[in-house]
């Protein structure tokens, strides 16, 4: 599974930001996997669709001492567009609002078509600086610097990592170029991906919030009963919130 060795690759920005020139043959594969990568990400914006999958929610204000975990089943419709319907809260009410509430509210408001293409990671929003090959046999991946074009809400800066035998993301991480709100000062994140039939799903997400009313935030978020209701075609391997 691709979470096996995540555990050890938060190193791999320090190593890549003192990394030499690659070698030619390195170099090409990583255009290939990049270019492989952009593909099946332009697919799967579209497989991932009248799904339904289970996440757990765990949101933590520790200057506060207060915790709060949600479990809900998301739903994106055959539009992309994306629904919560709520199972079960436990914890403190001001989390539940304050904090769960709002990060529904911006994945929901950010569903529509027009926003997510202007958030696509493709060629048309980002730029990708190649950053080294790291791992071996079965398991070799291929690092890349990402730098918006753009300075658009939702964007970000940082570092994607792809699967060098498929292309297929393994994991995101970065800051947002911009702050959703005046009450934030600044959001980190880490996004793992996993592999359900073929396609890359997200398996969980962590954020850091700096916030300028209650400290840190901290959110993580875990994915997993995925459901597709309809025959999904495979990737080449070469009630909180509720939206109308």
């Amino acid at each position: 599974m691709f979470v096996r060795i995540l555990s050890t690759i938060t190193i791999l920005i320090l190593l890549a930001s003192v990394a030499p020139a690659e070698p030619a043959h390195q170099q090409g594969a990583a255009d290939k996997v990049l270019a492989q990568y952009l593909e099946n990400n332009r697919q799967q914006r579209m497989t991932l669709r009248d799904v339904t999958m289970v996440v757990d929610i765990e949101a933590d204000l520790p200057d506060l001492q207060k915790k709060g975990v949600l479990q809900a089943l998301r739903k994106v419709s055959k539009l992309g567009k994306i629904t919560y319907k709520v199972l079960g809260f436990e914890g403190d009410d001001m989390v539940k609002k304050d904090v769960i509430a709002r990060y529904i509210q911006a994945e929901v408001k950010s569903s529509d078509s027009a926003t997510r293409n202007a958030l696509a990671i493709n060629a048309d929003n980002y730029d990708f600086a190649y950053r080294g090959m790291y791992g071996s046999g079965d398991w070799v991946l291929h690092l890349f610097e990402l730098k918006p074009k753009k300075k658009r809400l939702g964007m970000y800066k940082g570092w994607l990592w792809i699967h060098a035998a498929t292309g297929m993301p393994v994991r995101e991480s970065g800051r947002l170029i911009k702050n959703p709100s005046v009450f934030l000062k600044r959001v980190d994140f880490v996004k793992d991906y996993d592999m359900v039939d073929g396609i890359a799903v997200p398996s969980k997400i962590e954020s850091e919030i700096r916030t300028r009313l209650v400290g840190t935030a901290k959110i993580s978020i875990y994915f997993k009963d995925f459901s597709f209701h309809k025959e999904q075609p495979r990737v080449s391997a070469s009630n909180l919130v509720e939206s109308n």
